[in-house]
């Protein structure tokens, strides 16, 4: 049985936080269909929807693919199974085929490079050639780089996205993504790994081999906050971004993909994530490890259990508007014992109005044991009494 408990029935944004402060730009805006056909704005902070439009819509991402590429490079270099400092070399047949091919860092023929490098250019300028060589060196093989790929998409529930290549490349549609899968990596991309982010994503250029090169990310440097994410684009898969920005404390991603040309997707961005900032309020709701509610346990050596969040808890609000917001802790119950200390049981349903329902989950916060023989009969005799 789904068990719900209202917590509160309403709560005054002024609760919430004080406004940011964020600049004021007189053209943020929600980007226009003709801009960008498929738009997506997430509060990565809080995992928060804050606008959609066609986000379950397969679309190709080009060179967006890297970031998929990036994302699983990180978490080999945090499993040991990749080393920053490893040097790998350029086989003959991946120079002839990806020399000059596209964007590229200009890898020469007989390049050491280390993996710190390969990644620059990879989220740097785009590199094509850059990419090949980080899948084959570390995984042995293209093939099984892209069978990693998908397993770690699928792995952090990536549900309807699928990768055929490690750069991007047209490969006849079997790459193919959705602007809600590409939050989804995003957002796994930002809160696993802060310092690998910071480091590797968000320069506004690359000098390798003695050629400097610029990135195209069009609102880093720009947008305050702005540091990422990386473009796309064929002439298949039309002007896409994947972009995120963070001001005291709230990190958007944002997602425009669709665009006819590289001045709407632009535009599209630069308006869309100012929209975010402007429009919108985020505060600490529940500070880390608070105790948020309680969730009935069957045949355990307690009748409840705590219920927390591991991390500190935000929303995001619509600002100046002092919306309705209800909270609801649900969950199938009663859970049966044991328990585990941090063990997921349950969710706490958040309902603001105009805005999509959030759902945060939430874990036990200690551990109960299952009941002794002397315990459960005693519980079952409660039971009997009524």
């Amino acid at each position: 049985m789904r068990n719900r408990l209202t917590l509160l029935a309403s709560m005054a944004m002024a609760c919430i936080a004080a406004p940011l402060g964020a600049q004021r730009v007189p053209d943020a805006a929600i980007p226009s269909e003709a801009d960008a056909p498929i738009a997506y704005l997430l509060d990565a902070t809080s995992g928060q929807i804050l606008y959609q439009r066609e986000i379950d819509r397969r679309f190709m991402p080009a060179s967006i693919t890297k970031v998929m590429t990036t994302f699983l490079a990180f978490e080999w270099i945090d499993e040991g199974r990749l080393l920053r400092e490893r040097i790998f070399g350029v086989r003959p047949e991946t120079f002839r085929q990806w020399h000059r091919k596209g964007s590229t860092m200009f890898l020469a023929e007989d390049a050491r490079v280390s993996v710190d490098d390969l990644l620059h250019g990879v989220t740097t300028v785009s590199a094509n050639d850059g990419a090949v060589v980080l899948a084959e060196g570390a995984a042995g093989s293209v093939e099984d780089w892209v069978a990693a790929m998908n397993a770690k998409a699928r792995e952090i529930g990536m549900a309807n996205s699928h990768f055929g290549n490690p750069n991007g490349w047209m490969d006849e549609g079997r790459t193919f993504v959705t602007a809600r899968d590409l939050g989804t990596l995003a957002q796994a991309m930002v809160v696993r790994h802060p310092t690998k982010y910071r480091h590797f994503v968000g320069a506004q250029g690359l000098e390798y081999n003695g050629i400097e090169q610029r990135n195209h990310d069009p609102i880093t440097g720009v947008v305050p906050g702005a540091d990422g994410i990386k473009t796309g684009y064929t002439n298949q898969a039309g002007f896409g971004f994947l972009g995120s920005a963070e001001r005291d404390g709230q990190r958007l991603v944002m997602v425009v993909a669709g665009s006819p040309g590289g001045r709407e997707r632009r535009r599209a961005a630069r308006q869309f994530i100012e929209w975010g900032f402007r429009n919108f309020d985020s505060g600490v709701l529940f500070a880390q490890n608070a105790r948020i509610g309680t969730a009935r346990v069957q045949e355990g050596g307690a009748g409840t259990v705590g219920l927390t969040t591991p991390r500190p808890l935000r929303i995001a609000v619509p600002r100046g508007r002092d919306p309705e917001i209800s909270l609801t802790i649900s969950y199938e119950g009663p859970l049966q014992a044991p328990v585990a200390k941090g063990e997921e049981v349950a969710e706490l349903v958040v309902s603001i109005a105009g805005m999509p329902e959030h759902r945060v989950p939430l874990v036990a916060a200690e551990e109960v044991s299952e009941a002794s023989i002397v315990r459960r009969v005693f519980n079952a005799f409660q039971s009997w009494l009524g």
